[in-house]
């Protein structure tokens, strides 16, 4: 759940971000949009507020034009809990051989597919 910091009141325009700056104050500028390079505009004071800014907090301006702050999703979601032993020890599996690729190959096919296998040239027709 958001806090409400300050109230500001600003009244937005399509076409401009706002945002707080480094001051704590409300600051808007122009949004880029596609089709290629901006000339850069710099960012305009839109209202006072003197916010001091703390760790951990997203810093936003609402719909009314007010100065809101809301905890940071992290990561993880926290450390999980100890896992509980378990009665049956664990069975420990048996290590299985390595299979060519033309082991498989001849696996995968019939009887008659393995015999074919062993040819050198192809035969047409």
């Amino acid at each position: 759940m958001a806090m409400k910091i300050a109230q500001t009141g600003v009244k937005r325009e399509s076409g401009y971000l706002y945002y707080l700056d480094k001051q704590g104050d409300v600051s808007r500028v122009v949004m880029a949009r596609g089709g290629g390079r901006h000339a850069r505009t710099r960012p305009e004071k839109v209202a006072r507020a003197g916010v001091k800014r703390e760790d951990g907090f997203l810093y936003f301006i609402d719909k009314k034009g007010d100065v809101c702050r809301t905890k940071m999703a992290r990561r993880g979601g926290g450390r999980r809990k100890k896992a509980t032993r378990r009665s049956a020890p664990r069975r420990r599996t048996t290590a299985r051989r390595k299979t060519t690729a033309r082991a498989k190959k001849t696996t995968r096919r019939g009887t008659t597919a393995r015999r074919r296998a062993g040819r050198t040239t192809r035969r047409r027709g």
